[in-house]
């Protein structure tokens, strides 16, 4: 062989090894923890959806729909900029998006969406550099129908943890009523016009309480192997807390299992929060689909269609009790929550509940009342509803005067926790409670 032929087949060898080594790269599929290959759309530019990568998908934030925004209902956000900021609760390298538009009366048409990570905390300006644009199914135009939601492809964009993201969506024609989540705690932002890519903040003068057509955020984690989704209402909700602080007892949570992950039987989780204000076990509000649905016609939607959920904990019946003056029963609500706890298992799903914390002193609370929720904690305490469960009453209540919230974890309303006492909850939570077998039945 002579030396042109020796480098000319050299050459030809090198080829198909960057061949191969492409092929092999772009052919990795996320794991999304149920086994199955996860589907991410490939891209050249920053805008664009990436080549996938290896990982877990794992929830970063989610929230629940919980109804229609008044004012909305002509024209929906026609013409606007909607620029949502939530708050990571797992890291990753890739990210994708659920929008809903499940009270909307006709489809939402949005013509550009994009995630960015924020350049600070509360605020609607972008980290330089992370700016990235959003497709489904490969384009960036998408229309979601009228009660429906859709997920968009996976884009390569760093998420740390613990960071505010910034998810803007532009829609130019009327939609009817906005999905929205009311009682964010957070503040989000809009602008006139599609600013979707700006990275600066100057065109996002208006300011949000709520979280509209945003309902989750994943991430491809490489530090989270699965979620916990927090079922509940007004207290897992947040609505008294710190508004921009995250101090929700579901943050404090997801702060607490990211810093102890790894370490002795706590599990690698990401924490999403589906509290609705308000929320019932077995009631829902009027409208179809009802604003603020019950826990359980919520419950596959909000809890078992969450990505790669691996527990759950149930905070509900506090409003059943409150909110029905002839509810004298408490086995109306073990049993309610024992469907809950039902369907959970049938997907193999271990869930730990809360017992019910005291409400004496607010406008609501009567001798009868108390009662029931004493009956409803006594169930939950010999375990005949949860796998296991964490007691806030005991955790929160005034040791003088046990029906009472203790005053500095009580915000002043006597049924809503303060800060501190949002923090107490989640530090009394027993992290190994999040793993375990699952029972046959209780």
């Amino acid at each position: 062989m002579t030396k042109r032929h020796g480098y000319a087949l050299l050459a030809a060898i090198l080829a198909v090894v960057v061949v191969l080594s492409a092929a092999i790269y772009v052919g990795v599929a996320a794991d999304d923890g149920t086994g199955a290959k996860a589907t991410v759309a490939s891209g050249h530019t920053s805008h664009d959806a990436a080549p996938a990568s290896t990982g877990t998908w794992v929830g970063a934030w989610s929230t629940s729909p919980a109804g229609a925004e008044p004012g909305t209902e002509p024209d929906g956000l026609a013409g606007r900029s909607v620029r949502n900021v939530v708050h990571t609760a797992a890291g990753g390298t890739s990210a994708r998006i659920t929008l809903s538009n499940l009270y909307g009366q006709s489809p939402l048409v949005i013509t550009h969406a994009t995630i960015a990570v924020a350049a600070t905390a509360n605020n609607a300006a972008a980290a330089a550099d992370t700016m990235r644009r959003l497709t489904f199914n490969g384009v960036p135009t998408v229309t979601v129908p009228a009660g429906g939601q859709v997920m968009s492809d996976a884009v390569r964009v760093r998420i740390p943890h613990g960071v505010d993201v910034l998810v803007t969506t532009y829609s130019p024609t009327p939609s009817g009523p906005v999905t929205y989540h009311p009682r964010a705690q957070q503040i989000s932002y809009v602008a006139d016009g599609d600013r979707t890519e700006d990275l600066s903040a100057a065109a996002y003068t208006e300011q949000s309480p709520y979280w509209r057509y945003l309902t989750a955020l994943d991430v491809l984690s490489d530090e989270a192997t699965g979620t916990v989704v927090a079922l509940g209402d007004s207290l897992t909700d947040g609505i008294t807390s710190t508004v921009g602080a995250n101090r929700r007892w579901t943050d404090v949570l997801a702060e607490r299992l990211h810093a102890s992950a790894g370490s002795g039987d706590t599990p690698r989780y990401s924490v999403v929060n589906q509290g609705i204000s308000g929320n019932q076990i077995l009631a829902a509000g009027s409208g179809r689909p009802a604003d603020n649905p019950s826990g359980l016609s919520r419950f596959g939607r909000d809890v078992l269609d969450r990505t790669n959920v691996k527990a759950v904990v149930v905070d509900l019946g506090v409003n059943d009790i409150l909110r029905n003056p002839a509810q004298v029963d408490p086995s109306t609500v073990t049993d309610g929550l024992r469907t809950l706890v039902r369907e959970a298992h049938a997907r193999g799903l271990r869930v730990v509940g809360a017992t019910l914390m005291p409400f004496q002193g607010h406008r609501g609370s009567t001798p009868a009342r108390e009662a029931v929720r004493q009956a409803v904690n006594a169930e939950i305490r010999a375990g005949k509803v949860y796998d296991a469960y964490v007691d806030f009453d005991a955790a929160l209540r005034d040791p003088y005067d046990p029906r009472r919230l203790r005053p500095d974890y009580d915000s002043g309303d006597h049924l809503h926790p303060s800060d501190k006492g949002f923090r107490r909850m989640a530090e009394v939570f027993d992290l190994k409670a999040l793993k375990g077998p699952v029972p046959a039945d209780l």
